[in-house]
């Protein structure tokens, strides 16, 4: 990618602008922010990031999202999740402009997804496709199980792995029965936001294990995902750990859907 964003000043007179919004002093949000920029540097994308505080009003920040839509040097355009309680995680997605949302989270790329209409692809589900080819999974015919339904991972990722020819079963954490379910999977994706729901005994030897969880382990406080991962690692035959499994391929994932998203601007601008 850095080779590719290299040939811009010459070609467009400048490089892709992330803007990064974030809301408060979440200690993760810090910290994934701060990786972004990072990876943003790497590449040679510009990026601004952009604090506000934690009392900030829902109106003051859609009102700045909404300066950022209408600002031509401005090619992407993430707020950062989560937002504190008094805001609305929902209108904030809905108001990013749909062509600068590098995210994927706007209902009209959700929906673009399903359609198979020009869309932004969701980061982390994208970077779990990709993570799988690297695997090198062959995705037809296999047995994928989705844990999660949000339309931020659970959602679009059982649609990639449908479109991917896998056979796609899609739950949450009140599935009766949850565990004769795990145990048929060749590929399980978790998203279900629950400290190390998923335990040895829930899946089959061999399987191929996507954990997108983040949380604090209650009885050590240590970081976790929503899969046990002592447990479950000796009979995956590959496992995501956390932290540190799907986030640097997400975070790849950004760095193209921002690239994309410039082009996207030269092409509307042309």
């Amino acid at each position: 990618m850095a080779e590719m964003v290299a040939t811009f000043p010459k070609k467009y007179g400048r490089v892709p602008h992330l803007v990064v919004v974030r809301v408060g002093e979440d200690p993760a949000s810090v910290v994934y922010v701060r990786n972004k920029a990072k990876a943003c540097d790497a590449v040679g994308i510009k990026n601004t990031t952009i604090v506000k505080d934690e009392n900030i009003s829902e109106e003051e920040l859609l009102n700045l999202i909404k300066e950022l839509n209408v600002d031509h040097t401005v090619d992407g355009v993430l707020v950062q999740l989560p937002l504190p309680k008094h805001i609305s995680e929902a209108k904030v997605i809905e108001t990013i402009d749909k062509n600068k949302d590098v995210d994927g989270f706007h209902p009209l790329n959700v929906a673009g997804l399903w359609q198979k209409t020009p869309h932004m692809e969701p980061c982390t589900p994208k970077g779990i496709m990709y993570l799988l080819r690297e695997i090198g999974i062959d995705l037809k015919g296999k047995r994928a199980v989705v844990i999660g339904r949000s339309n931020i991972v659970g959602l679009p990722v059982a649609k990639m792995l449908l479109d991917a020819n896998a056979t796609v079963t899609q739950c949450h954490t009140r599935t009766v029965d949850l565990p004769s379910i795990t145990r048929q999977a060749d590929i399980l994706v978790v998203a279900a936001g629950k400290a190390k729901m998923v335990t040895g005994d829930m899946v089959s030897d061999g399987v191929v294990v996507i954990d997108v969880g983040m949380d604090r382990d209650p009885e050590t406080g240590k970081l976790c995902g929503d899969v046990d991962f002592d447990t479950v690692s000796s009979k995956a035959s590959a496992i995501t750990p956390v932290p540190g499994g799907v986030g640097p391929m997400t975070i790849a994932c950004l760095m193209q859907n921002t690239i994309d998203c410039f082009l996207l601007n030269q092409t509307i601008k042309a």
